[in-house]
């Protein structure tokens, strides 16, 4: 066997480094929880569906049960009570503080229910090898799959097992390593998006 000069071995390392850069590197170990009752919170700019029923009944008060946006201070107006609180607040205790205040006056036992139609004050957002990178709008189970969808698919230059998601957390910046095409193919558990996320797409070399 006659051994390998020196140009063909660095062309044959070469080739081995290159082989091993466009590989998918290893997933990271990360979280599979759907949703998170803080990130229900409401903040400026989100819309709420606000439906009021007479006499803790079904029947609905059409003239005041509609949607309402919250104002960019955290502020809602609402008919009757005027003006409610909104940033930082869950749509259930929103829900309490309208129906006492309907209920002091205005309307016998009320029944009220708010509901998010828009979150607008939370958002993520996507860039790299995406073919319409931007900010999405979050909202409640929001997948993985389902940002890249919204951000037109992947790029044919993508590396669609090596998304990166960086997220803020109480205990500082983490970032995951998600194998998206992995996720669809149902291979690997899926992964939730949470408001403040970035997803990064890398480039494959070839």
């Amino acid at each position: 066997m006659f051994p390998m000069s020196m140009p063909r071995i660095v062309a044959l390392a070469l080739v081995v480094g290159l082989v091993a850069a466009c590989g998918d590197p290893p997933p990271s170990k990360y979280p599979t929880q759907a949703f998170y009752v803080e990130d229900s919170r409401l903040g400026p700019d989100d819309q709420l569906d606000i439906a009021v029923y007479l006499g803790g009944g079904t029947q609905k008060l059409e003239d005041v049960s509609k949607v309402y946006p919250v104002s960019a201070d955290g502020m809602l107006s609402f008919p009757m009570i005027g003006a409610v609180a909104a940033n930082g607040r869950s749509p259930k205790d929103l829900e309490a503080e309208i129906r006492t205040r309907l209920a002091d006056g205005y309307i016998v036992n009320p029944n009220v229910t708010v509901q998010v139609k828009e979150y607008k004050s939370k958002k993520v957002s996507i860039t790299g090898e995406v073919r319409k990178p931007g900010t999405l709008i979050w909202r409640p189970e929001m997948t993985i799959n389902e940002a890249v969808s919204e951000a037109n698919g992947f790029t044919a230059m993508a590396k669609p097992n090596a998304v990166v998601v960086t997220r803020r957390t109480a205990d500082g910046v983490v970032k995951y390593t998600v194998p998206v095409e992995r996720i669809f193919n149902n291979r690997y558990d899926q992964f939730y998006m949470r408001p403040g996320d970035s997803v990064y797409v890398p480039k494959r070399l070839w």
